[in-house]
């Protein structure tokens, strides 16, 4: 009897054992399924996981929070891209790191996001003359990264292509609904207050589509940072034209905002962001929340502005 019960638990473990190599084995061909993306920065891995729904796995090589333009790759980002399917990346010379990144990366396919966009020039610094990078701060401009990302989503994966078209069609008509409201919102300021004071200028794009005056202190956090000469100009734009707040991005050091405010008596409106998300807990965990936190927070701010100079 004993016996015979040793030899029923060892065929009841082989067939537990079966079923549980069987259940990896499944587990491997839905892995193998999935393709794996692997973007510069936080925003385009968000605007990607929205159009390849479930069939991609997507990381971004740069963390929540973390300074795009002068980031240096670590051995560890290169291995986590190096068996990817797919890299996208934003172009424009926003990531000045990814040429040396590419020639390393090998031979897997980088798509530039930016391509088809109509830049706007920066107009100041090193970089005068060159587009700025920002494209994505554009509503129409983010249509065409998305467009972008379901075609190089497509070539790598044909089998899902129209899954990923549709997925894209529904995210550009989602942000459609969602912030075109607020570009009437920013029409109800006084038209003398509608001016977007920030340290970086990477707002140039999302000024347009607001139909809102742009100053800077410098023209790309890559350029050289709030030099005196900086400080005065913008100090002397604010007072020439009343301006009532500036602002400062989350990825840099908001004290040269602050100065300017202290200095020439404004509201200093807080943080916007603009070259990252923040953690899935935080204020902007999606690109669609990135915008939308910054239209809300230009509105109340320029408001709360106008009350103090009154």
């Amino acid at each position: 009897m004993i016996k015979t019960h040793n030899i029923n638990r060892m065929g009841l473990t082989a067939v537990w054992m079966a079923v549980w190599l069987y259940a990896l084995t499944l587990a491997g061909i839905a892995s193998a399924e999935r393709i794996k993306v692997v973007t510069s920065f936080t925003i385009l891995a968000d605007m990607t996981r929205q159009v390849s729904g479930e069939y991609a796995d997507v990381v971004s090589i740069t963390k929540a929070g973390a300074e795009i333009h002068g980031y240096q790759p670590t051995p560890q980002d290169l291995v986590q891209a190096i068996d990817a399917d797919l890299l996208i990346y934003n172009g424009l010379n926003l990531e000045q790191w990814m040429d040396q990144f590419l020639q390393n990366l090998g031979d897997v396919p980088a798509v530039r996001i930016s391509d088809g966009i109509t830049p706007i020039s920066i107009d100041a610094g090193n970089y005068k003359g060159k587009a700025n990078p920002h494209a994505w701060m554009g509503l129409q401009n983010a249509h065409i990264y998305i467009d972008n990302i379901a075609d190089a989503l497509s070539d790598i994966d044909p089998q899902h292509k129209t899954q990923y078209m549709t997925n894209a069609s529904r995210y550009k008509l989602r942000l459609d609904d969602q912030i075109l409201p607020l570009k009437a919102d920013i029409a109800k300021l006084p038209e003398a207050a509608r001016w977007l004071v920030t340290c970086e200028g990477a707002f140039s794009y999302l000024a347009a589509d607001l139909g809102m005056n742009e100053l800077y202190l410098w023209p790309i956090n890559a350029d050289s940072r709030a030099t005196p000469q900086q400080v005065r100009r913008v100090i002397d734009h604010i007072r020439e034209h009343h301006i009532p707040t500036i602002f400062c991005e989350s990825t840099v050091n908001t004290a040269p905002a602050e100065q300017v405010a202290r200095e020439t008596k404004i509201h200093y409106g807080g943080v916007l962001y603009v070259d990252s998300l923040s953690a899935e807990d935080g204020p902007v965990p999606s690109y669609e929340d990135l915008i939308i936190v910054n239209v809300q927070t230009i509105i109340a701010a320029i408001n709360k502005g106008l009350t103090k100079t009154e």
